[in-house]
């Protein structure tokens, strides 16, 4: 088994349209995420990646959306920089951020506002969010272009709250897509630079970390490599996500963080008698010989 760890950084992609079929990709994951993103409470959530922050939650119970990339992305109009060290600003109530970040003028680690979601710039591995403070996260093929992938989900681990839930998705080495990768096609498709990590190697890392793997389905059955008219495969799509589930292109799981607490015990305090047994019968000893 290859080292998580990659010497030589793979390319990043910018946008879903970066791939060939990067539209279906997306809406499939999407639909996934949507629904997983129903069953997740709280007040912070938080998308890492260019490709997680173009996954629209709208469904999603908590409102306050942060979308952490690596770049400033492009077609979102004139964002507006609030300064973090204002106290009027809307980012010092109740911000997950941490309070280095809060005071930084690192312009990596700049917050933004743009309708409803805010935008923090950044690393994936250096999480500027303070622990114990994301109730969810998405993690949209950020492991697949990662060159520590373990990094990024220690990240998340800290910053996570108990019973806080994560999404990952992934593309899988044991399909179509997986086999095109090994094959001397479009060596410039940005998804030869892709990790493709087995989802079961992916479960394990989370649970090593704490994490209940609650539920993961496989969407897409294609090569990805190439663009295709998906108007007619929905009968195809369906009977092989019925009998062939495991040679899907794309996967999502759906983890929770589970901390089991401490209980405190008494501890057991005996009692000490009033008398001793070995005393009584030694005074009594002692009386006879007196009386002798």
């Amino acid at each position: 088994m290859k080292s998580a760890f990659k010497a030589k950084p793979p390319r990043y992609p910018n946008a879903w349209e970066d791939f060939p079929a990067g539209a279906h990709i997306q809406q499939a994951i999407s639909a996934v995420c949507s629904d997983y993103s129903q069953r997740i409470f709280g007040y912070h959530f938080a998308k890492v990646g260019t490709l997680s922050a173009s996954i629209k939650l709208t469904n999603s119970p908590i409102r306050h959306q942060i979308n952490y990339v690596p770049q400033w992305l492009a077609g979102y109009g004139n964002n507006t920089v609030e300064n973090p060290n204002s106290s009027t600003s809307d980012a010092n109530k109740n911000s997950p951020l941490s309070k280095d970040c809060m005071a930084s003028n690192n312009p990596a680690q700049r917050l933004t506002h743009f309708a409803d979601e805010s935008y923090v710039v950044g690393q994936s591995h250096r999480l500027p969010f303070a622990e114990n403070s994301i109730d969810g996260f998405l993690l949209a093929n950020e492991l697949d272009f990662a060159q520590d992938p373990h990094e990024i989900l220690r990240e998340v681990d800290r910053a996570i709250t108990q019973n806080g839930y994560l999404i990952i998705s992934g593309f899988n080495p044991l399909s179509l897509a997986g086999i095109a990768k090994l094959l001397p096609v479009k060596r410039n498709n940005i998804l030869h630079d892709a990790r493709f990590f087995t989802s079961y190697r992916i479960k394990d890392w989370l649970q090593l970390l704490g994490f209940e793997i609650v539920e993961q389905r496989q969407v897409l059955f294609s090569t990805l490599f190439f663009q295709h008219k998906w108007q007619g495969a929905a009968k195809l799509q369906h009977y092989l996500s019925t009998y062939f589930p495991w040679c899907s292109a794309v996967y999502v799981i759906l983890a929770k963080k589970r901390v089991i607490p401490m209980t405190a015990i008494k501890p057991s305090r005996k009692l000490k008698p009033q008398f001793s047994a070995v005393g009584a019968s030694a005074r009594t000893s002692m009386s006879v010989s007196s009386n002798k």
